[in-house]
């Protein structure tokens, strides 16, 4: 046995108290007068011989009852085995795992609360003039620094779920950063989680200067299903058409999920899509078709119904439907006709024809498809801007010129790269594939027939056929050679045609079926595409289009129960807004810069990291961890408290000592009080 307080030992000299009062006040004598003394001396042999007895034994609980006392005060205990104890005060950190999935329901409340009773009880086992932090997912400021016991235990009242995700690994580096600002060497942490697999990344932890110790908390009902994500087929969504919307929802349970119902709240209304049945831990995908009456932004909603585990049943998005899509035609001498009444004769199209000397390069991004209309050289700054153009989302469309100045062209087409063009060739040559497979021609036409009328050139380059260039034909040469190619770069693409534009060379312009829609397709083909969801903790940029002059600006993102000004920087016709962890709620965010005027809203849902309810068993987590850890675990309706002070101060025996003074005392009151002498 070992004391924690040995200084309060040499309080037992107080036990000489008693033996002085024993001595000096059961000593004095009283005087009785006998008229009769005929057996006084047989009277006094038997009432001293009780009286010493009895004196004897209360001076016994005396003592024994202050030695207990002066032992509670030391704090005994008995360490455990292979354990140091340490000794003076500690510093105590506890992390409380508050993130959406300890919104699982425990027996009788969910996981955070009974984090939350636990992390209460951790903390009571120590000293109140011990130093404590108080860690969550949300890694607050209030959350970094030290505390009294006291402020500790108010910190955890205001604890609430988050939709905060952080890897095991992380939350213990916080630690060791605030147990590092302590007054005291005594380190100890504790982890208090659900441990999902998917966060628990502790398994090269090495820490020797503190003691970590793991409390895992296990749901009653492990079952999930979530919408995962959701995308447009077509990059562009446009008005006056349905726009199949693709819709992932994934079962996260070892069982079939069946009659899982799917609605979509969309322009004010509850539609209800489909029922849908879904295999043990897959997913499936569902088409919706999303029919747009109207430009300007729009809002959905897509949910099913799902409980306990709720944050992940709604998957918000919002879409921008442009009052128009944008062309620029870039021209050697003059515009082409007929690439101007393709254009006109689209619905929501424009076309804008230049001179490439008279370019404003500022301007190239507000295109959303940029057409080089046989130009016989291109310059090395229209080159490199065209090439940023392409990598930030656009769409290029190159048609060169008969006498195209090939060394101009390689060192544009490099930069991409491209394959180059080769010697022009005078030879007639007919088309002889469509490649279907792809994105602008994958449901333009309803049967494959032979029947289609296939486009003739009368002269066209030849093009290099480099492997690494990453070309993908969509309209082939009879011979297998490409007529029109497709190369992607960053977030866009490069269409090149090895024949010129010129009515005179090029059949294709004559060639409706083909010409039209495959100009149509490649203006709303961005690589990038629209951006409909962001989410909570990760996308933390917005790009906007910037259209004001103005050296007051300040931009300002505003949803359903928070608002808030985001970073900014401003490029050229784009701003780039910092998010930085400001949205904190699932829903709608509405951009701004005065309070009348919406300049565009984004929808922002909860990270599904946290959807997968794959947890680590308590013996798993154990050999996970190795001895580096030590894993505790206690039943729902245990309290820690006796537990936490064995493990941090062996099997503390000062409650022991307390009430056998407390029996000891009792046991006097009885020798004094029934026993009559």
């Amino acid at each position: 046995m070992q004391f924690l307080f040995p200084v309060f030992l040499f309080a037992l000299a107080a036990l000489a108290i008693p033996v002085i009062i024993h001595l000096f006040y059961f000593r004095r004598f009283k005087k009785v007068y006998f008229t009769n003394v005929k057996f006084l001396k047989e009277v006094k042999e038997e009432t001293s011989a009780r009286s010493k007895l009895r004196n004897l034994l209360v001076l016994l609980m005396r003592m024994l009852a202050i030695a207990c006392l002066v032992f509670a005060f030391a704090q005994p205990f008995i360490p455990q085995k292979n354990t140091e104890v340490e000794k003076g005060t500690k510093a105590v950190s506890v992390f409380i795992d508050n993130s959406f999935s300890m919104q699982a329901m425990s027996q009788d409340v969910p996981l955070v609360e009974k984090a939350k009773q636990r992390a209460r009880e951790v903390i009571s086992a120590y000293a109140p003039n011990d130093e404590f932090q108080v860690l969550t997912n949300d890694f607050e400021g209030r959350h970094q620094r030290m505390l009294s016991q006291e402020d500790a235990l108010n910190l955890i009242d205001d604890i609430k779920a988050t939709p905060a995700v952080r890897n095991l690994s992380r939350v213990l580096n916080r630690q060791e950063q605030a147990l590092s600002t302590a007054s005291t060497a005594n380190h100890t942490a504790y982890v208090i989680s659900d441990f999902q697999r998917n966060i628990t990344d502790i398994e090269s932890y090495a820490d020797t200067s503190k003691t970590l110790n793991l409390i895992p908390l296990q749901a009653v009902q492990e079952k999930n299903i979530s919408i995962d994500s959701a995308w447009f087929i077509a990059p562009v969504p446009m008005a006056q058409t349905a726009n199949p919307l693709v819709v992932k929802v994934r079962n996260h349970t070892n069982e079939l999920a069946e009659n899982i119902r799917l609605s979509i709240r969309y322009e004010g209304q509850n539609k209800p899509v489909g029922t849908l049945s879904i295999p043990a831990d897959a997913s499936v995908l569902d088409t919706i078709n999303v029919s747009i009456q109207r430009t300007g932004w729009h809002e959905a909603d897509l949910a099913i119904t799902d409980y306990p585990v709720q944050f992940d049943d709604h998957y918000y998005f919002a879409f921008n439907v442009k009052q128009a899509i944008r062309v620029l035609a870039i021209n050697q001498i003059s515009s082409n006709r007929y690439l101007d009444a393709a254009f006109n004769g689209m619905a929501n199209f424009t076309i804008d024809n230049l001179l490439a000397q008279n370019l404003d390069y500022s301007q190239l991004t507000n295109y959303d498809l940029i057409v080089l209309n046989e130009l016989n050289s291109i310059s090395s700054g229209l080159s490199f801007e065209l090439e940023q153009y392409v990598e930030n989302g656009g769409n290029l469309l190159v048609f060169p010129s008969r006498e195209a100045d090939l060394l101009a062209y390689r060192g544009f087409l490099s930069s991409f790269p491209a394959n180059d063009l080769q010697a022009y060739e005078e030879q007639q040559r007919q088309v002889g594939y469509v490649n279907t497979e792809e994105f602008i021609f994958n449901d333009v036409f309803e049967n494959s027939s032979s029947n289609l009328k296939l486009p003739t050139t009368q002269g066209n380059f030849r093009l290099s056929s480099y492997a690494n260039r990453g070309e993908e034909r969509l309209l082939t040469y009879r011979d297998g050679s490409a007529f029109i190619a497709k190369y992607q770069d960053g977030q866009g693409n490069l269409y090149l045609s090895a024949a010129p534009l010129d009515d005179e060379i090029n059949g294709l312009v004559r060639n409706g079926e083909i010409f039209i829609p495959m100009l149509y397709k490649m203006a709303i083909s961005s690589g990038k595409g629209q951006t409909i969801a962001y989410t909570i903790g990760q996308d933390e940029v917005i790009v906007a289009d910037h259209n004001v002059v103005s050296s007051d600006i300040v931009y300002k993102l505003k949803g359903e129960t928070e608002e808030f000004i985001p970073e900014q920087r401003i490029i050229g016709s784009k701003v780039y807004l910092g998010v930085n962890g400001q949205a904190e709620t699932a829903g709608f965010y509405d951009l701004y810069l005065q309070q009348d005027t919406t300049l565009g809203t984004y929808a922002f849902n909860y990270d599904r990291k946290e959807s997968q309810l794959e947890y680590f068993t308590p013996e798993e987590l154990q050999s996970y961890v190795g001895p580096v850890a030590s894993i505790i675990e206690v039943t729902d309706n245990a309290v820690l408290t006796a537990q936490i002070e064995e493990r941090s101060q062996g099997i503390t025996l000062w409650r022991w000592f307390l009430i056998l003074a407390l029996v000891f005392l009792g046991i006097e009151v009885l020798l004094l009080r029934v026993w009559k002498l």
